[in-house]
């Protein structure tokens, strides 16, 4: 390679790092730079986070790849480029296995035998991600691509810094992982990335950032399993509190007479079985953020006590009569339609204006496009790693069956029909395979597209035959469309219990006296 096509190949990134340009079309032009510079069959850049690499642009693999997060301690290939401080190639016939195995496009068979190059990318000398490519032909490389590869990841190490202070990325790694620390410890569950590329994901990615900065009260809105509570934590993470904890509470997974004691708290002796006093969710989030889940399964007794809270600031412990002040943003979400709750006097008018100061709507995996390829590579990873294997992957028919579905359960339903169809798929091999191809038989998705325009329990539930004498028919037709029911909302007591037009501790009445957990 002569140093004038190196230079020609070098330029282009020498004007863009002058330039404002999307962090997105800034990763691409790199990787097509370098294409350019190294042809190959395929190129990724990975940000290294923490004992995860992720996936920021890819070109010659398939759309899936940047959804997944791969896991440094289970991917050889990766620990020795990341252990190396230059390029390293690969022997064509080496035993590692490569993380790429099943994603290049157009080649669904093993990467048994190719060429592999790699290198680490520093910033401010500290260790940022890899650069890496990949061509089919086994000899397609040779030993002077090394220093070609050396002096594009200069270049290319210049640029992700660039990239990362324009789009002002680059936080310091101590105050990330405090950060993370704080928000583990409050919520007792790891902090889960936003995945999407669709516009309906940059826009909802946007309205989180600008409310974020501010104190407002928000209330998340969408159908269920869109994820209301991961956008709750992004909104959290980027406000000012975001170094203070986030407390949850689900309004629907508790009775009236416990909600009170969760939100305000109580003292001794302020009910059966009140042996200490205890701290609400309030007083725990004092100066962080409080989220509350299925805000609209919320009594209109609580609903009054919680205005007075948000309007002053000041709350009471069940049992005291002493007044305790907090410092607490809070963030609400719900399925239901509250402006309906309020017309029909099912909601206080005022607790939900004071509610839906922001209304933030998140939109439906339907409405996100192919954003659903994006999530599917997330959670297939998520499988292969805990299924053990060398590669979890989706043929093109299976692809095309999920962009074709109307996911009436959202990502939730995604993640649990990935999870189910990989675990399916592999009981199915009778030799256990290194690449596992899910195709849409695997899915097993609905032949037709489900219409998610609600419809009675008894239009879209096909029960079996029912006899015996009218009150055991009658008792077994109520098992059957209450199950039915909560198959649909995921287990979801009160989602199931409006679906079916009851009140919801009506429903938990009605399934006890059934023989059901209510």
């Amino acid at each position: 390679m002569s140093a004038k096509s190196l230079l020609t190949a070098l330029l282009p990134l020498v004007s863009d790092l002058s330039r404002e340009l999307p962090e997105g079309e800034r990763y691409r032009r790199l990787l097509e730079a370098m294409r350019a510079l190294l042809p190959c069959d395929a190129a990724a850049l990975l940000r290294l986070d923490g004992e995860w690499l992720v996936p920021l642009a890819v070109d010659g693999l398939s759309t899936d790849t940047l959804g997944r997060r791969f896991k440094v301690s289970e991917h050889p290939r990766f620990e020795v480029l990341l252990a190396g401080e230059g390029p390293t190639r690969f022997a064509a016939d080496s035993e590692l296995p490569d993380p790429y195995d099943g994603l290049v496009d157009g080649l669904d068979d093993h990467l048994e035998v190719h060429d592999c190059l790699g290198c680490p990318l520093f910033v401010d000398e500290k260790l940022w991600g890899l650069i890496t490519l990949d061509a089919l032909d086994p000899e397609r490389f040779e030993p002077i691509e090394l220093d070609a590869l050396q002096a594009f990841a200069s270049l290319a190490s210049a640029t992700v810094n660039a990239a990362e202070r324009i789009e002002r990325l680059a936080i310091r790694a101590e105050d990330e992982h405090q950060r993370a620390e704080v928000y583990r410890q409050a919520s007792g569950q790891q902090n889960r990335e936003m995945i999407g590329q669709s516009k309906a994901h940059k826009r909802l990615v946007e309205e989180i950032n600008l409310v974020g900065g501010s104190d407002l009260t928000v209330l998340i809105t969408g159908e269920t399993g869109v994820g209301k509570e991961l956008v709750a934590q992004a909104i959290h993470a980027a406000s000012p509190r975001a170094d203070k904890p986030i407390i949850s509470l689900n309004c629907a997974a508790l009775p009236d007479t416990l909600v009170e004691s969760e939100l305000f708290g109580h003292v001794r002796g302020a009910f059966t079985g009140a042996t200490s006093d205890r701290r609400g969710k309030f007083e725990l989030a004092n100066g962080g953020t409080l989220f509350l889940d299925e805000v609209g399964e919320l009594s209109l007794t609580v609903q009054a006590k919680l205005l007075r809270v948000l309007q002053s600031g000041q709350l009471q412990r069940l049992g005291s009569d002493k007044e305790h002040q907090v410092d607490v943003r809070l963030i609400a979400a719900t399925n239901r339609d509250l402006a309906e709750e309020v017309r029909s006097g099912r909601y206080r008018a005022d607790f939900y204006h004071r509610l839906s100061v922001y209304p933030l709507r998140v939109p439906a995996l339907r409405e996100r496009g192919r954003d659903v390829l994006l999530l599917s590579g997330f959670f297939l990873e998520q499988n292969r790693s805990r299924m053990g294997l060398n590669s979890l992957r989706l043929n093109s028919d299976a692809q095309e069956a999920l962009l074709a579905y109307t996911w009436p359960g959202n990502v939730r339903e995604l993640e649990h029909l990935i999870g189910r169809s990989a675990l399916k798929a592999l009981g199915n091999c009778k030799v256990r395979p290194k690449i596992l191809s899910l195709g849409a038989m695997d899915l097993d998705l609905p032949r037709e597209v489900v219409d998610n325009s609600p419809q009675p329990a008894s239009a879209v539930t096909s029960l079996p035959q029912i006899s015996g004498d009218l009150r055991s028919a009658t008792e077994q037709y109520q098992r059957q469309l209450i199950s039915a029911a909560l198959e649909r909302t995921q287990d979801n007591w009160a989602s199931a219990a409006r679906e079916l037009g009851l009140d919801r501790a009506n429903l938990g009445r009605l399934a006890k006296r059934l023989g059901m957990k209510g």
